[in-house]
């Protein structure tokens, strides 16, 4: 029912413009209108569990169904957006048969996404996300896309269980990028590649010949023994592991085992190092 206070202030704001005609549209000229693909703000007004109500300065609300607020599956609206939050979408459909702005936010996001993701991967650099799903043969990471971590790219070695990594951050390369196909492929492990790499030449250049270091046995060979001195693995041959004479390392040292042993020498082009225990 209209008030009489309502009508009032009706009869007035029509006084003042002139007839309801030119009131009807001034009150249009303040309003915005959109094109399906735009790329709108609005702010949040209410959350429901099927969808989310934004004021975007349009005759009606805009509606962002639940399936269009994120790439996560299934996400609570309510832990996607808050009341009175600023949110960037973009038009899917001016008016459904409803009459309501359809919008996505995770569409907005998602263009974005691309644009960053591109100049990134152009950079050689590295993005971070958190791991929102583990799926067949690897890892899903939300950096603004779905990114798809495969578990041989990880970790340095392959891992097996990737529970853990759900809801971890991790930071990782662009291995490949095609957006006509809405495929981005991570590697953890390049990035891990890297690091190794630098602090192995960091390490490397410190080593000397003759130095006496400390090591962990990390794997015997018919050969001898590996021995990892924190930085790089450095081998033992079998004929410098006893005075004595032995068939096998395994003989003298065991997997874990720390050890003591001398440098011999450093091949810094090819990153190897040999070593001796019977030496020290």
């Amino acid at each position: 029912m209209t008030t009489n206070t309502e009508k009032a202030i009706k009869q007035i704001a029509i006084d003042d413009i002139g007839s309801a005609e030119d009131f009807l549209a001034a009150v249009e000229k303040t309003l915005k209108f959109f094109n399906d693909g735009d790329l709108i703000e609005g702010i949040v007004v209410k959350i429901d569990r099927d969808e989310v109500l934004l004021d975007v300065g349009y005759k009606t609300e805009g509606v962002i169904p639940s399936r269009e607020l994120s790439i996560r599956h299934d996400a609570d609206p309510s832990e996607i957006v808050s009341v009175g939050d600023s949110v960037e979408a973009l038009v899917l459909q001016k008016e459904d048969k409803e009459g309501r702005l359809i919008l996505s936010k995770k569409r907005a996001q998602y263009e974005r996404a691309w644009g960053d993701v591109e100049k990134i991967k152009e950079a050689d650099g590295t993005v971070e996300g958190t791991v929102i799903e583990v799926v067949k043969g690897g890892l899903i990471v939300d950096i603004g896309l779905r990114g798809f971590l495969p578990a041989s790219l990880i970790e340095l070695r392959r891992v097996r269980d990737l529970a853990p990594y759900l809801g971890q951050k991790v930071e990782a390369k662009i291995l490949e990028l095609d957006k006509n196909r809405n495929n981005v492929v991570l590697s953890r492990r390049a990035l891990l590649e890297e690091s190794q790499s630098a602090n192995r030449s960091t390490f490397l250049a410190d080593l000397a010949k003759g130095q006496i270091r400390t090591g962990i046995v990390s794997s015997i060979v018919n050969f001898g023994a590996f021995i990892d001195l924190g930085g790089v693995d450095g081998l033992v041959h079998v004929s410098e592991l006893s005075w004595k004479h032995i068939e096998h390392a395994s003989e003298v040292v065991e997997i874990g085992q720390e050890v003591t042993v001398e440098v011999l020498e450093i091949d810094n082009d090819r990153e190897r190092v040999s070593l001796s225990l019977k030496a020290t």
